[in-house]
């Protein structure tokens, strides 16, 4: 009979998961774009990082693969743990019709509500925990906070006209993201890269397609006062805050203060960012049969002589049978996983993406193609890079690529196919994949069955 150990160890892995397919994110008016950068994952996560070369995914430890099984998304927990993604970090406010000062008021007076959480993360992101803790550390995630900054992300008085908020570009019915090819700010003005999707950044650091942005609240500042996007300056965008009662109170408590001293544009970022980081995927259909796989090397009747691990077992399956993946999805994750796809070149760890920068070639046949990383690093291998986006959640934000170029997953799977656009810079894992019509076809639905729920969001009760 097998140890407990070997057994636990096949019980249920979640893996650190690679792709081919790099997909949109934007660009504002200065043709700069959203970078993030590589983030650390827990040692599962960085075996198979390590072996980004090889057809699977790294073998899953014991406490790895209990952590992994544990993490209901469904769940929201009570005190001052939560699973992000819950719906009550992004529900607004208690209430009914207009956000009133004394529904503000009761809220605030619960003090539970200015406690720092301590956070999970859903199945599948849950092996980057550690890389998040990292991140909320100099910015502490409180439901009070997150409120705030669910308010501002929403409220389109941030722009200088009252046409554009967060969310215009952002829009959690299109993938947190745009279904345009570049973002749209005040008078109908375009940027010059598509809008990037506002989710899984608790495993961001960098942002922009050019990775110019050091952090999330960086970057949340700069759409403000960008001329073509909210086309406002900081100052009168903080003078419309404090002006209104509502936010008054909640800075006041928030940060400290008295009479919304505390109003500044750091704040507002800071509140805005913590909102942005409670935006998580949940698990997908990926991510359940990923927990089962790990059995495939398991004793079934040894495993039913612990209970423990058997329960385990029966729960993993009975989830993977509640979000089943295709025979063609489960063809598309082997491509994923052999150099036949070459998916490991970029796609890699919890959120499916290695946070570097790579040429793809997209946007260099023209006279004077954008450059991306280039304009920030100054380094000639730079020249034309842009960031690789998450693969989670990818089927709900198109168009793709920096430049909203192609309108289909299939699109940019042709891409790739090709080997990309001939260039000086590209980069060297881009090659022609020689795939058949049906291996295209499967890879596309290994990319849609990486999509989980996204947390319901309140929308409209802003402080008036």
């Amino acid at each position: 009979m097998r140890s407990r150990f070997s057994l636990t160890s096949a019980a249920c892995g979640l893996m650190c998961s690679v792709l081919i397919v790099t997909v949109g994110c934007g660009k504002p008016a200065d043709k700069k774009g959203t970078a993030e950068k590589k983030s650390p994952a827990p040692e599962a996560a960085k075996s198979a990082k390590d072996k980004s070369s090889s057809a699977a995914p790294a073998e899953p430890t014991p406490e790895a693969n209990k952590s992994a099984a544990a993490a209901p998304a469904e769940a929201a927990p009570s005190g001052k743990r939560i699973l992000l993604g819950s719906p009550e970090l992004t529900a607004g406010i208690p209430g009914e019709g207009e956000l009133t000062t004394e529904q503000i008021k009761t809220w605030l007076n619960n003090a539970e509500n200015l406690q720092p959480l301590e956070i999970d993360l859903p199945l599948g992101l849950n092996l980057g925990i550690q890389q998040a803790e990292e991140i909320v550390e100099a910015n502490p995630l409180s439901r009070a906070l997150v409120e705030l900054g669910r308010q501002l992300y929403f409220d389109k008085r941030l722009s200088s006209d009252g046409t554009i908020s967060c969310a215009s570009c952002h829009d959690p019915d299109q993938g947190f993201a745009a279904h345009t090819q570049f973002g749209v700010g005040v008078r109908g003005q375009q940027g010059g890269r598509n809008s990037p999707v506002s989710y899984n950044r608790i495993l961001s650091k960098l942002q922009f397609w050019d990775g110019r942005a050091g952090s999330l609240e960086e970057q949340a500042k700069g759409p403000i006062a960008n001329p073509i996007e909210m086309a406002n300056t900081h100052e009168q965008a903080v003078a419309t805050v404090k002006g209104i009662e509502g936010y008054r109170l909640q800075f006041d408590k928030v940060f400290g203060g008295a009479d919304g001293a505390n109003v500044n544009i750091d704040n507002i970022a800071k509140a805005i960012a913590s909102f942005e980081r409670v935006l998580v995927s949940g698990p997908s259909p990926f991510d359940y049969n990923e927990q089962l796989r790990a059995y495939d090397s398991a004793d079934l009747e040894d495993l039913k002589e612990d209970p423990e691990l058997w329960a385990l077992y029966e729960k993993t399956k009975a989830n993977a049978d509640a979000h089943p993946m295709s025979e063609s999805a489960k063809r598309g994750r082997e491509i994923f996983f052999t150099d036949k796809g070459s998916c490991t070149a970029c796609h890699v760890g919890p959120n499916l993406a290695d946070e570097q920068y790579h040429n793809l070639g997209v946007g260099m046949d023209v006279e004077k193609p954008d450059l991306g990383r280039f304009e920030i690093s100054k380094e000639e291998k730079d020249k034309g890079a842009f960031k690789t986006p998450t693969i989670r959640n990818v089927a709900l934000s198109a168009p793709y690529m920096h430049d909203g170029s192609h309108k289909t997953l299939e699109e940019v799977v042709a891409w790739y196919d090709k080997g990309g656009h001939p260039n000086p810079t590209l980069d060297p894992k881009i090659k022609k994949l020689n795939l058949t019509d049906q291996d295209k076809a499967d890879l596309v639905e290994f990319m849609k069955a990486c999509t989980g729920d996204f947390p319901k969001v309140e929308r409209d009760r802003l402080p008036k």
